[in-house]
């Protein structure tokens, strides 16, 4: 299923968008003490301009947090929560010291603790007891990590430890003073599972440099090396981005989700979720029967009588396995059927053979045809046999190039110098040497 996609012009307006959004959700909630609305909430550079419009609306009096439950995505490891880029600080500082929320309903991650496996562990049972997140907010990274869900994280993981990516490190550099040996290298963060459990998933991209992630998002398939793709598998989530981060999508992409919006804005339709009661009550009672033992009685078998009608049952004869079915008014309406006759496959047979076959015993000898002795025949055996005979050679005499040759005989003669030299044939030149 592909998430939906709304486009804006520019991050301010995506982001009022959002915080919208979520008013008109917590309002059609209609959170109490005893049932409060579940917030999962991000940090980083992302919704900031959401949280400064749910900030707007609340001092307008137009919404209240104060039966509002949040879980905060992530938490760097190591750095205390008193500092300025600890995401404790970062939640205060842009949304909970603006609002009515109750700080027993505030739940972030903590990075100090003793064990934080056991951390981990003790945040998800902490959603579970809170009855699941009901709407998740987030942010991606460039490339396409939600929370700390870096590329490669298996799209089943749960709250964690997890150990930054290099570019992850690089962006959130500019945080620290654009040192980046003060970024933390670890981080606990919830697990993309975490993220999907929730009924509904809402995020904000926004930015050129994010245009990759919503392409890959959008256009291709379920990839764990960009965790943002895993909203594809999320029957209610959706996409806010603005013009900037659809650099990548084709056009017809851009003009097909603008299309959507614009027909659904016009005939009024709106994302409508489930009724949660309805589906937890029957998710409670398939649970219930399955978990429930079987008695004896309905696992026993029993056998159907031919008297049986389709009305409702008045005894049941246990004794016999067998279900007595009397009906105490006659049905004139439905036509009688006539009671089933059993036939056995062995009716449908051909008569046994004649009684000269029937003397026959086991021990009967079978009288074959005799048939002549098969003779092996080969094809070579057919062809015309060739007397072998060979061919008289003369005997091969040994033969020397050497001894073809014209042999010149030896001339003596006088050379310029006087000296008397013998004349040597022309294959002997190199010989010619002085007497």
């Amino acid at each position: 299923m592909e998430p939906r996609l709304i486009i804006r012009d520019d991050k301010d307006t995506a982001s009022a968008f959002i915080a919208n959004y979520i008013i008109d959700r917590i309002k059609a909630f209609g959170p109490t003490p005893s049932k409060p609305f579940v917030l999962g909430l991000p940090t980083g550079s992302s919704p900031e301009g959401v949280y400064k419009n749910l900030v707007r609306r609340h001092k307008n009096g137009d919404i209240s947090f104060r039966d509002v439950v949040t879980f905060n995505m992530d938490e760097y490891v190591g750095l205390p929560r008193e500092h300025p880029e600890s995401y404790h600080s970062f939640m205060y500082r842009h949304f909970f010291s603006h609002v009515d929320i109750l700080p027993s309903n505030i739940n972030i991650l903590n990075g100090n603790a003793h064990d934080l496996e056991a951390e981990c562990i003790a945040y998800e049972e902490k959603i579970k007891r809170a009855g699941g997140i009901e709407l998740f907010l987030g942010g991606i990274g460039p490339d396409g990590h939600i929370a700390f869900n870096e590329p490669g994280s298996s799209l089943a993981s749960r709250t964690r430890v997890k150990t930054l990516a290099y570019d992850t490190i690089v962006a959130n550099s500019r945080f620290f003073g654009n040192d980046i040996a003060k970024v933390p290298r670890m981080a606990l963060t919830v697990g993309v599972q975490t993220v999907l459990d929730a009924r509904e998933v809402v995020i904000i991209i926004t930015g050129s440099h994010k245009a990759l992630a919503l392409q890959k998002c959008i256009e291709g398939g379920v990839n764990h090396m960009w965790t943002l793709s895993s909203l594809q598998l999320h029957p209610h989530a959706m996409i806010v981005a603005d013009d900037d981060a659809t650099l990548e999508l084709q056009v017809k992409t851009v003009k097909y989700f603008k299309s959507i919006e614009q027909v659904a804005s016009t005939q009024g339709f709106t994302q409508t979720l489930p009724d949660i009661s309805i589906t937890t009550s029957k998710r409670d009672s398939i649970i219930e029967k399955l978990d429930s033992p079987r008695s004896p009685k309905s696992s026993s078998p029993f056998v159907i009588t031919s008297s049986y009608t389709p009305t409702s049952p008045t005894s049941f004869n246990n004794t016999s396995k067998t279900l007595s079915v009397h009906n105490t008014k006659a049905d004139t309406q439905r036509p009688v059927t006539p009671e089933p006759i059993l036939e056995k496959m062995s009716d449908r047979l051909p008569p046994s053979p004649s009684p000269a076959f029937a003397k026959l015993s086991v021990n009967t000898p079978v009288q074959r045809p005799i048939t002549p002795e098969l003779v092996p025949d080969r094809m070579s055996d057919r062809l015309p046999r060739t007397p072998e005979t060979r061919a008289v050679t003369p005997e091969l005499m040994p033969d020397r190039m050497a001894d073809r040759l014209v042999r010149t005989p030896q001339v003596a003669g006088q050379g310029l110098d006087g000296l008397v030299v013998d004349e040597l044939p022309l294959s002997s030149m190199g010989q010619r040497i002085a007497v």
